[in-house]
């Protein structure tokens, strides 16, 4: 494997958030009030740093076994800091959350550090007071929060950050360069409207029985159709008012009617995966987030997809609204925090501060997946990675102007995903119109935020 890769600010992903639990350490604070933790001004205790007397860290992590770079990081940071052992605790993938705060509300947990895999996580584990306020670690170790993106202001809880990210995912497009010049068509670039984008699936798709090809491919997931409507950089789930979603419906519920795109309540009947759509060779174009590169690289070259149907494949920049800035997409974090328990906060803070830096971001590279921080000698590992697309174009999408996160922080986030997934399958089921599903989601969330 090549190291080299692309040029993807993915300062922006923080979506992968993880919280729960309160620790006994916290048994007479509130609950539910984050501002009962400690004040994010406190300048931290003296304690060990990573140097001198022997010092193990215990993790939190899921999949360790399948997922290489948790080894990776550890092996490295133990390689620099001679005098630290990071013990890795695998928790799973399933409920990875849930079973977390099981641990850290148990007087026993004695994790130092835990990976945050969502905001509706991280959301109740900062209202348990089971993590600890980082602004003050971060202010004494100079750190410029602006390498992420922005992505900090969309996780802070009253004014305090309680995680740095390490992983970051975003969306773009992925399209099957065969059947753009099977049709003689141009391919899609990285400045597209949707209204160029959704002219292109249209000239591009054949609705011939027996050879059908699609001209875009939407997965199930509610993030695939509204969050187009967040990219304007004006709105948010948080909102309470999702008119800005009918547009984006409107377009693609017309594009299932005209045979553009493969119908909703078949998809999820049926339970096609998005991977499986985009390998069988008969999709021009599909919007998933970048993850799917380094599964989409390793199937070709093992064989699982059929390289003749999916091998000669690019990548470009997420459409966007007409006056929008191209490169404007969706992301997700995965982040690391140091735990409120912790009695060795300062040296975890000195491995969360590793991980997500520079030295952290290129054994993320290495392993090919995409670190949170990006510079040109980490888009260089990432870019030049075995398999990737060696056109330009595909080398530009990975660099991100506005990356905003699918679900920003906010205490009832969960409800509003519930409601907004909700009436999603409803309208997309064709179970009730654009209107009276906006109408509802409308209804719903402002419940939930008291309006």
């Amino acid at each position: 494997m090549k190291k080299k890769l692309l040029s993807v600010l993915l300062a922006t992903a923080m979506l992968a958030a993880l919280f729960t639990g309160c620790s006994s350490k916290n048994a007479g604070t509130e609950a539910n009030s984050p501002a009962a933790t400690t004040p994010a001004e406190e300048t931290p205790t003296a304690e060990p740093t990573t140097e001198g007397e022997a010092i193990t860290l215990k993790w939190a992590i899921w999949d360790k076994d399948i997922t290489p770079y948790w080894t990776a990081l550890k092996d490295a940071y133990e390689a620099a800091n001679s005098n630290v052992t990071i013990e890795l605790t695998d928790l799973g993938s399933t409920d990875y959350m849930t079973v977390l705060a099981t641990e850290l509300s148990g007087s026993g947990s004695d994790f130092d550090i835990v990976t945050i895999k969502d905001v509706p996580g991280y959301a109740t584990l900062v209202s348990k007071n089971t993590l600890e306020p980082l602004d003050s670690y971060i202010s004494e170790a100079g750190i410029d929060l602006s390498q992420y993106g922005g992505v900090d202001s969309q996780v802070r809880v009253n004014d305090s950050l309680y995680e740095l990210p390490f992983r970051n995912d975003f969306w773009l497009i992925y399209y099957n360069k065969d059947i753009f010049d099977a049709a003689g068509i141009s391919y899609p670039t990285n400045d597209m409207t949707f209204e160029e984008y959704d002219a292109l699936a249209r000239q591009v798709a054949d609705p011939t029985f027996g050879s059908q090809i699609y001209g875009t491919h939407y997965h199930t997931w509610r993030s695939a159709v509204q969050l187009f409507g967040v990219l304007d950089g004006k709105h948010s789930i948080l909102d309470g008012n999702y008119d800005f979603f009918k547009p984006y419906y409107e377009m693609i519920l017309k594009e299932e009617d005209d045979q553009i795109t493969r119908n909703y309540a078949d998809l999820s009947a049926e339970g096609l995966h998005y991977s499986a759509a985009f390998s069988g060779g008969d999709v021009a174009m599909m919007n998933m987030g970048s993850w799917f590169i380094s599964t989409l690289i390793a199937n070709i070259k093992s064989g699982e997809y059929d390289a003749s149907l999916c091998g000669n494949w690019g990548l470009v920049k997420y459409p966007h609204a007409e006056g929008v800035e191209p490169g404007s997409t969706l992301g997700t974090i995965t982040g690391l925090a140091v735990t409120s328990v912790s009695d060795q906060k300062r040296a975890a803070f000195d491995f969360v501060k590793w991980v997500s830096g520079e030295e952290g971001a290129k054994v993320m590279a290495e392993t090919g997946n995409f670190p949170a921080l990006m510079n040109s000698e980490i888009s260089d590992i990432i870019a030049g990675l075995e398999g990737f697309p060696a056109d330009e174009a595909s080398k530009e999408a990975l660099s991100v102007s506005n990356l905003y996160l699918e679900a920003p922080y906010a205490e009832n986030v969960s409800q509003i995903n519930d409601i907004l997934d909700t009436y999603h399958k409803s309208i997309m089921n064709r179970e009730i119109t654009v209107d009276e599903g906006i109408a509802k989601m409308n209804e719903e969330v402002g419940k939930v935020l008291g309006k």
